[in-house]
């Protein structure tokens, strides 16, 4: 297994642990983070803010992941399905009333010095939005 592979899927075991500390560790100080809709954060407490947030209004557990790697060692790609609960109401979004959801999402990520250091999330939010009204 290359160092970023290991890297990257230290970082998706802590994501379905439910621990972003675990997610922080793999992180570079100045990590870029690009959502799908919103804008661009950078740096660690940028990261962890918005886990605190999305940790309050989802539960979520990705699986049927597949895993791409670069040649180079830096780069990586991962699709799976996010199998989620929307518990709390997330500002601009439907209510939360507990609805569950299931969702292909991909990310990609950019890796350097040990550290990831940019992870970008793409998912298809009015297909969430439909299943969340139902």
């Amino acid at each position: 297994m290359t160092d970023i592979e290991a890297l990257v899927r230290r970082y998706y075991d802590a994501f379905n642990a439910g621990d972003t500390e675990g997610m922080l560790a793999c992180l570079s100080e100045d990590v870029r983070h690009d959502v799908n809709q919103g804008a661009t954060r950078t740096g660690k407490a940028a990261f962890a803010e918005f886990c605190a947030h999305m940790s309050e209004c989802y539960r979520e557990e990705l699986t049927d992941m597949v895993f791409l790697f670069d040649a180079s060692g830096t780069r990586a790609a991962v699709e799976f399905v996010v199998n989620g609960t929307y518990l709390a109401t997330d500002p601009g979004l439907p209510e939360a009333k507990g609805q569950t959801y299931k969702l292909p999402a991909g990310a990609f990520l950019a890796a350097e010095g040990g550290a990831i250091t940019r992870v970008t999330t793409y998912y298809n939010l009015p297909e969430w939005e439909r299943q969340v009204l139902g």
